[in-house]
């Protein structure tokens, strides 16, 4: 297992050489809330939603006193407005109350500011504090990861149990950001590019044949 994964890991730094978000933001905050913007929502949809929100809102201040029927109205194309509102004040209220208006680095307490789960949490780690062993458990990545035969099962948080034990924890966070990229312009979930492929030597469910 150890030589396939990181036969995967060179093949994907070999085609996605940086490995960016995908979410734009320019302040640790406004990455958590384009994080909890994106649940059930593309990342392409939450990047129009957000200059206008964080213009209305430029500072962590004001996104905490905003009306929360006026965000509702601003990222209202997202999907489960209302909830997503609540949480983006809500959590910027706690990131003043408790942490002093920054993003805290460590799970615990990441877990605790509302509409933050491990997946918001563990992307938080590793793009904002560069922390090792973070793992983003979207649909891409467990999508992915099962036909690489590198997870089993679909509930996030076993699968990111699962490849903490196999991911090299200085590659886990880029990895998962170009899983995402892969997953949109391949290994797509209904017409994946089979024939095209990089990782087809590795896919089970192409070998299983």
């Amino acid at each position: 297992m150890e030589q396939k994964v990181r036969a995967i890991i060179d093949i994907l730094k070999a085609r996605y050489p940086v490995a960016p978000c995908a979410l734009h933001y320019g302040k640790d905050y406004e990455l958590m809330i384009a994080v909890r913007l994106s649940a059930q929502c593309t990342d392409a949809r939450v990047n129009m939603i957000t200059p206008a929100l964080f213009a209305a809102y430029p500072t962590l201040e004001a996104m905490a006193g905003a009306d929360i029927s006026r965000v509702e109205e601003l990222v209202h194309s997202c999907g489960f407005y209302k909830h997503k509102a609540r949480d983006i004040v809500l959590g910027c209220q706690m990131l003043l109350s408790d942490y002093g208006g920054k993003v805290p680095g460590t799970m615990e307490q990441l877990l605790k500011i509302p509409g933050v789960g491990r997946k918001t949490a563990n992307l938080l780690l590793g793009d904002l504090y560069g922390i090792p062993g973070s793992v983003v458990c979207d649909t891409h990545c467990i999508r992915i990861c099962g036909r690489l035969g590198l997870s089993q099962g679909k509930e996030p948080e076993k699968v990111e149990q699962q490849l903490r034990k196999i991911l090299p924890p200085e590659e886990s966070s880029d990895f998962c950001h170009r899983i995402v990229l892969f997953g949109r312009d391949c290994c797509t979930a209904r017409n994946p590019s089979c024939a095209d492929c990089p990782l087809a030597p590795y896919c089970c469910q192409i070998n299983k044949a």
